[in-house]
């Protein structure tokens, strides 16, 4: 949606601030020429299988053969991921939650304000599930645009999405982290790898040694603190707004609710609207769950995807009592997988050349090459995020990362889970070039990529020196191997 971009010079513009006309040019900018996500991923195989073909030993018919074969390796993931961002949505359209948003919504009172609080929960709430933040953050961001006048709209769906562009993969459900603490999560080779005969027992390093260090919890402060600043400076004033109303989107005058119960229950549909079976289900979801961390032993190392996703379906089926309203939340989060569902085989293929063609290993060679012990870090998160925008999954990329990344920190005598936090870091940092994870928010906001990265590359310009300066520095605080 074009902007109509005054001139510099005018008065309307100066009063936005230096940070604000920054992102409104952008915004301006990214609307004409920044194309779909879709595309991004088109592109992106296309220039890994050209990289494959020519900057390795690897024939044509090789490195058509490693995409094809990748293809669908990621349908496991794929599913994970989908039920990530359901399962979120399924809490943050129940009863409660949505009560709790309309409060929360009422708080704000200057356009400024409201995108600075859209930001702080979108970024809080990032750390404890990505898809809860995800869709928690775009449904407070939509009821602050109905009670905010002059708040810009693109501004708010940005602010929604911080999270994963930031602290995300830091917090619990980081698939990274996850998948170092989870022992069937990855391939024997890397659990050997990161294991380095024996001094890593299992080759598996617990959430204790990433996203709960002490360096870790400071870098997702200091991050909150930084982006929801750039986030509050880059807020133009109602003078120089686009309001939904603006952009053509009618935004109601409430989210849809939850389905009543009918008056009348024919028999064969009481089950549907009775909590019975609610409590029946949570009662062996918390059962199973209690027996699990009880054999665990260490229950922050017994947290993974599956069953995180476990919880935020239990917790789901609390807040929405009935099997009928659970179905409705489901159903009306579909929708927001699509684009996982379409996009992640390309990207699976990508990851498949990347790793059949040993391109990724030229490039962990090449970094490697030139690092120190303190230099390390900040260069696994500038590698993690170019390699990000080819393969936006924190999960799959790692696999292709861990063999060389960890080999290479066993090496240098780095601490490996701040390894792991240093990827995670660069991994989140990427989200803000590559427009892949705002597919799930975009439908609701009734917007384009285009229409928000002008937000996002501020805050990537902001944040990544910021991020390199962490793990440099917060890295040389911490021993080896753990």
């Amino acid at each position: 949606m074009p902007a109509d971009t005054p001139d510099p010079g005018t008065p309307e513009l100066e009063d936005a601030g230096i940070v604000a006309r920054v992102a409104l040019a952008l915004t301006a900018w990214t609307e004409r020429w920044v194309p779909d996500a879709f595309v991004f991923a088109l592109l992106a195989t296309v220039v890994v299988v050209g990289a494959g073909v020519t900057a390795t030993s690897s024939t044509v018919g090789e490195v058509v053969d490693a995409w094809g074969r990748g293809f669908w390796d990621l349908i496991p993931f794929t599913l994970q991921m989908a039920l990530v961002i359901i399962t979120g949505h399924v809490l943050a359209t129940s009863a409660p939650m949505r009560r709790l948003i309309r409060v929360v919504a009422s708080w704000p009172s200057t356009p400024k304000g409201a995108v600075a609080l859209v930001t702080g929960f979108a970024l809080a709430s990032s750390w404890f599930n990505w898809g809860f933040s995800l869709v928690f953050s775009a449904v407070l961001a939509r009821e602050v645009a109905r009670r905010v006048e002059g708040v810009d709209y693109r501004a708010l769906a940005a602010a929604s999405f911080l999270g994963l562009g930031s602290i995300w993969a830091q917090g619990l459900s980081g698939s990274a982290a996850l998948q170092m603490a989870s022992p069937g999560a990855l391939q024997p080779a890397i659990r050997e790898i990161v294991a380095h005969d024996g001094l890593v027992p299992g080759g598996i390093i617990g959430f204790a040694h990433t996203i709960f260090l002490w360096q870790s919890l400071l870098s997702v402060a200091i991050e909150i603190v930084v982006v929801t600043g750039v986030m509050w400076l880059a807020t133009p004033p109602a003078s120089r707004a686009k309001t939904a109303r603006m952009l053509g989107i009618d935004l109601g005058t409430e989210e849809a609710a939850e389905p009543q119960r009918p008056a009348v229950i024919p028999p064969g549909a009481w089950l549907e609207h009775s909590p019975v079976l609610t409590w029946v289900i949570v009662g062996l979801g918390v059962w199973y769950l209690a027996q699990y961390f009880a054999r665990a032993g260490d229950p922050l190392n017994a947290l993974n995807l599956n069953v995180l996703n476990l919880i935020f379906l239990l917790a789901g089926f609390l807040l929405h009592g009935t099997p009928a309203r659970l179905m409705h939340a489901v159903q009306a989060a579909t929708p927001a997988v699509w684009g996982v569902i379409l996009q992640f085989p390309f990207y699976a293929g990508i990851a498949g050349v990347i790793t059949s063609t040993h391109l990724n290993e030229q490039l962990a060679t090449l970094f490697v090459r030139v690092s120190t012990p303190t230099t390390f870090p900040p260069l696994v998160a500038i590698y993690s995020a170019v390699l990000g925008v080819f393969v936006p999954s924190g999960g799959s990329k790692w696999v292709i990362e861990a063999p060389y990344v960890m080999a290479a920190a066993h090496d240098l005598k780095v601490h490996l889970g701040w390894v792991v936090v240093a990827y995670d870091l660069g991994e989140a940092v990427a989200n803000l070039l590559q427009p892949f994870w705002m597919l799930p928010i975009l439908g609701l906001f009734q917007l384009r990529a285009r229409d928000v990265m002008g937000y996002t590359l501020v805050v990537f310009a902001v944040l990544l020196p910021t991020v390199l300066l962490l793990v440099t520095l917060l890295g040389r605080t911490l021993p080896y191997p753990l």
